[in-house]
C-alpha cells in the first residue's frame, strides 16, 4: 500500500509543480472501493486543523468499511439440517452398536460412559482413534463408538474418515466415499460439500437409532500425499468450523506406526484412543504406537477381539471385528 501511495503522491506533486500550483496544500489519497482495489484517486485539500486524521508524515490512516469485516467461523458453519442426505446401507455385521441389546452394545455403552466421564475434568469433544498396525479394529471401534454416542440422547455426532490412504468407513455405512477429507484438504471442496448423512427411508419408517444423528466425512479419493495433507493447518480449521454443530467428533486415522498421518491429525484432537487386537498386537507394537502419540492426550487403550468376550466375567472391550 505504501509504495502505491508514494508513487501516486510523487506523480501528483510533479504535476502540481509543473502547473505552478502550491504543492503544500494538496495531497493524493487512494480510496478503497468495494472490490478491495484502488479504483480511483482523489485530490483533496489538507487542512491543518484536520491533522488528527493523518499520521506524523501526513499519510492517511487506514480505515476498513463495516461491510468488509471478515466473517467469523461461526457464520460459515452450515446448519445440521442443511447437510446433504445420501442413501446409506449400513453393514449390520460390522455395526453392532445399531442393535438395541447385546454384549457388544453394552461394551460400547461402557466405553462411551468412560469417555463422557473425562468431560468432568477437561474439555473433550474431538476423539481420534488409531492403532499401531492395520487390521487391529480401529475403524470398527470408530464407527461403533460414534453410533453409540449418537444413540445417547440423540447427540449429534460427526464421524471423520482420516485414513486417506485406505478409507473404509464408507463401506461400513454403505455410502459414497467422495467428496471427502482429501478433497477438502486439497482445496477442491468446502466443509459443507464433504459432509453427508443418511437419507430417510422411502417407506417412511424411521432410520435405525443412531443413524439419524450421525454425519460422515468420508476419506475421499486415495491420497498419495496424505502425510502432507494431514499436516496442513486446514484440518484444524475444518474442526473449528464444524465443531459448533456437533456434540462429539470421532476421527478414524491411519496406523501410527506406519505413516505420520494419524500423528499429524492427533495434534488437533482433544484426546486419543489406541486400539490393540487381542492375540495379534505385540507389546512392542503397542509401545511404539504410544510413543508415536506421546504429544497427544491419551485417553486409554481399547482391547479388541478378546476370546470369550461375550462372557461378562471377562470384562470390557472384547470386540470381534477388524478393519474392512
Amino acid at each position: 500500500m505504501s509504495k502505491i501511495y508514494e508513487a501516486l503522491l510523487r506523480a501528483e506533486l510533479e504535476r502540481a509543480a509543473g502547473a505552478g500550483e502550491p504543492v503544500a496544500e494538496k495531497r493524493v489519497i487512494p480510496t478503497l472501493q468495494q472490490n478491495d482495489a484502488y479504483q480511483s484517486v482523489a485530490s483533496v485539500d489538507i487542512l491543518r486543523e484536520n491533522s488528527q486524521y493523518f499520521d506524523d508524515n501526513f499519510a492517511p490512516l487506514p480505515s476498513v468499511p463495516v461491510e468488509h469485516e471478515i466473517p467469523s467461523l461461526a457464520s460459515l458453519t452450515p446448519r445440521f439440517t442443511e447437510i446433504k442426505e445420501m442413501p446409506w446401507h449400513p453393514s449390520p455385521v460390522q455395526l453392532k452398536a445399531l442393535e438395541d441389546r447385546g454384549s457388544v452394545v453394552e461394551q460400547f455403552r461402557s466405553l462411551r460412559s468412560r469417555i463422557q466421564g473425562f468431560r468432568k475434568t477437561a474439555p473433550l469433544k474431538t476423539i481420534l482413534i488409531s492403532s499401531g498396525h492395520p487390521q487391529e479394529g480401529k475403524s470398527f471401534v470408530s464407527a461403533n463408538l460414534a453410533i453409540s454416542f449418537a444413540r445417547h440422547k440423540s447427540d449429534k455426532v460427526l464421524l471423520i474418515d482420516g485414513d486417506m490412504r485406505r478409507s473404509s468407513l464408507h463401506r461400513l455405512l454403505g455410502c459414497p466415499s467422495e467428496p471427502g477429507l482429501t478433497e477438502y484438504l486439497s482445496g477442491t471442496a468446502s466443509p459443507f460439500e464433504i459432509m453427508q448423512r443418511a437419507q430417510p427411508n422411502a417407506d417412511g419408517t424411521p432410520l435405525p437409532k443412531g443413524l439419524a444423528s450421525l454425519t460422515l466425512i468420508p476419506g475421499g479419493a486415495d491420497a498419495g500425499n496424505a502425510s502432507e495433507l494431514s499436516g496442513s493447518a486446514k484440518f484444524a480449521e475444518l474442526l473449528q468450523i464444524v465443531s459448533p454443530m456437533f456434540d462429539w467428533i470421532v476421527i478414524d486415522s491411519s496406523p501410527v506406526n506406519l505413516v505420520l498421518d494419524g500423528v499429524n491429525l492427533a495434534r488437533s484432537a482433544d484426546g486419543v484412543l489406541l486400539v490393540v487386537r487381542g492375540g495379534v498386537t505385540k507389546l512392542e507394537t503397542a509401545q511404539r504406537a504410544m510413543s508415536e502419540l506421546k504429544g497427544a492426550k491419551m485417553l486409554g487403550v481399547v482391547l479388541n477381539a478378546v476370546d470369550g468376550a461375550d462372557d461378562p466375567e471377562n470384562g470390557y472391550y472384547g470386540y470381534d471385528a477388524v478393519d474392512a
